[in-house]
């Protein structure tokens, strides 16, 4: 039995919310570096402690989240990031801030999840997901631009990850809780009864180089606020800018990508 869908919107604000602190590693990893008494070497392992945490909460419960039910595991991982977040966001303590983060990390994963898995229900995942990404570019893309009048200090990108969770809160009333179908134990499908792959080997492709993919995209990513800062010697505010004309540039691309892959085909923008 297929689960429920869920209105699109709710779902492109989930993942918003649990997409964000990706999207704001380089500030979030630059602001570590000169708001606390950590090396560069160590703001970036607080950022990869971040992101490992929400890639651990994705792989553990995105195959529960009918089982468990989206709006309680949406509200669980809200909670988790919002708490995690702004524990971390308030306090000057490093050890605090790396569990801070973790918490958070794994919170931010576990929305992900749920808005993922549910965006797979939709009619047109592929315009659910276009519109998830646009959502987290446009508002990491704000932030950018606003965070550097803020003040400086650690706390900031904290603050703005755990108070977007908190505004999406509201919005987790129009997911299904879990059903008595999705609760019981499903059987274990014979040989004859697995379906196979369409293409697996052009599956296996991409899945082999996605991970390359984000290896290469995450380092840079989290190191280029500290290039900006101080091999470009731009200031804080320059940076920001140039953040968000490059979030920009990839709204751009994830519209183009969705145009050409309904047209042309999905692996002409790979």
């Amino acid at each position: 039995m297929s689960a429920p869908r869920t209105s699109t919107w709710p779902l492109v604000a989930l993942f918003t919310a649990g997409y964000l602190a990706p999207y704001l590693l380089p500030t979030l990893v630059g602001r570590l570096d000169s708001g606390l008494p950590l090396s560069t070497t160590q703001a970036g392992a607080v950022g990869s402690v971040l992101l490992l945490s929400s890639a651990s909460a994705g792989f553990l419960l995105a195959s529960r989240v009918d089982r468990i039910g989206a709006r309680r595991l949406a509200r669980a991982g809200l909670v988790l990031a919002a708490l995690g977040y702004g524990v971390a966001a308030l306090t000057g303590v490093v050890p605090a801030v790396v569990l801070g983060a973790l918490l958070g990390g794994f919170g931010s994963g576990t929305v992900t999840a749920v808005a993922a898995t549910r965006i797979a229900t939709q009619p047109d995942p592929h315009r659910a997901s276009t519109l998830g990404l646009l959502g987290v570019s446009g508002l990491a893309g704000l932030l950018y631009l606003t965070l550097p009048h803020l003040g400086a200090g650690h706390g900031q990108p904290l603050a703005a990850l755990a108070l977007t969770a908190l505004a999406v809160w509201p919005l987790t009333g129009r997911l299904p809780a879990p059903t008595a179908a999705a609760r019981t134990p499903r059987r274990q499908p014979t040989p004859r009864q697995r379906a196979r792959l369409p293409r697996p080997c052009p599956g296996l492709v991409l899945v082999s180089v996605i991970p390359c993919w984000s290896l290469v995209q995450n380092s840079l990513w989290g190191v280029s606020g500290r290039i900006g800062l101080t091999q470009a010697q731009l200031t804080e505010t320059a940076v920001g800018v140039v953040f968000a004309v490059a979030l920009g540039a990839a709204l751009l691309g994830v519209l183009g990508a969705r145009a050409l892959g309904s047209r042309l085909g999905r692996a002409l923008p790979i």
